[in-house]
Order: structure tokens, then sequence, then C-alpha cells
């Protein structure tokens, strides 16, 4: 369980092809603090810890995971490519606050940004909703972008989609990778999790 508040933003040192792939990501946790078969969220996708280490000289560490075909299917393309940038976030412990909101690291769709722009010191930022998941959207929610947990301000439904509008202030933007975006990217998005609960039991109740 996480909360969409990242701790770090790591970089992919390698991504080896096996059976499936194998990620080393760089990163500047203690490494030390963190044991094999912990879950650590990159960029909003849940990966479990199966290696890890330091470099001579180093402050930072190293730590490996492995994604599966269907976690490389599911998720936005790119992101695990040698030398990406990924927003890293380590579990919630019994005590920790909770300062975004409820987060699974379960990737609901890809969107696309449609929009970076500078509004005042911030920036707004559009997203195209894939349609699976456009009814789980709302103004004033909470959307999980790339790991992210940000607030929904607008929600545009067009004859070509829906589309998302979100404010990013600068500090959001200098210590994850949102500040990288550009239109055109592709995002990973994770739907509030009560919306999810709330969309079933509406489905059942109406036998959809």
């Amino acid at each position: 369980m996480f909360t969409g508040i990242i701790t770090d933003v790591g970089i992919v040192r390698t991504a080896q092809q096996r059976g499936d792939m194998r990620l080393t990501i760089d990163c500047s946790y203690d490494v030390d603090a963190i044991d094999i078969g912990a879950s650590i969220a990159c960029s909003g996708v849940c990966l479990t810890v199966i290696d890890k280490g330091t470099d001579p000289g180093s402050s930072g560490g190293w730590f490996a995971v492995d994604a599966s075909a269907e976690t490389l299917h599911c998720t936005a393309p790119g992101q695990w490519e040698q030398g990406a940038k990924l927003n890293l976030e380590r579990a919630l412990k019994v005590g920790d606050e909770l300062g975004g909101h409820i987060v699974t690291g379960h990737v609901d769709g890809v969107g696309t940004v449609t929009e970076w722009e500078a509004d005042g010191d911030s920036h707004r930022l559009l997203i195209a909703v894939p349609d699976a998941i456009a009814a789980f959207v709302a103004a004033k929610g909470s959307i999980t972008i790339d790991g992210v947990s940000l607030t929904v301000n607008s929600v545009t439904d067009g004859s070509e989609g829906t589309v998302m509008g979100l404010n990013i202030i600068p500090h959001t933007a200098a210590v994850t990778t949102l500040g990288d975006y550009a239109a055109g990217r592709s995002v990973n998005l994770e739907i509030d999790v009560l919306a999810r609960y709330l969309k079933r039991m509406e489905d059942m109740r109406s036998g959809a």
C-alpha cells in the first residue's frame, strides 16, 4: 500500500530481457534498510525487490526488480528503458502519515499527455483518459499519475473521449518526473480505489 507521495526519483541503470524484464534502478535510498521482498512503487507500479547493493564511493545505492510481460503490457511504454527516470515510493508502514490518498500500485490504464503548459508558477496538465476508466475520474477526486497522488481539477467528455485537467505546482514538478512531461507522453494511471468499489457496487445493484 502507498500514498502517492514520491520520496525519490530513480534511474533505470540496466534493463535486461530474461524470462521477465530484470531492472536495476539507481536510487538515493539507504538500501541497507530495504529488505529483499519489499515492495517499491516505481512510477505507480508495485514491484518486488529481489536484489540490492551499493557502489563504492556512492551515497546512494541500487535495487533490482523483475517486471513481467503482463506488467510491461499494461504500463506506459518507454519507462522501463535504460536511463529512464522513475518516481519511487516505499510501501507504507503502520503509523506513517497518509499525505496523499490510498494507492495500491496497480495500473488501471495508460493515458496520454495532450497539454503541458505554464500557468503562472505552476503548469496546466491535460491527459486523455482511456474509455475503460473514464467513468472513474471525477473533478475534485483523486488520481495517481506515474505514482504521484494528484487532485483532478476538471473532466471534459467529448466525441473524441475524456480529458482530465490538473494543476501541477512547482514543488511537485521539481521532485517527480512530471517536470519532464511533454505532449504525447504516455503515463500510468491508477483510479481512486474507492471509486472502483463504488462502481462495482453500482453494477451489482443494476444487474450489469
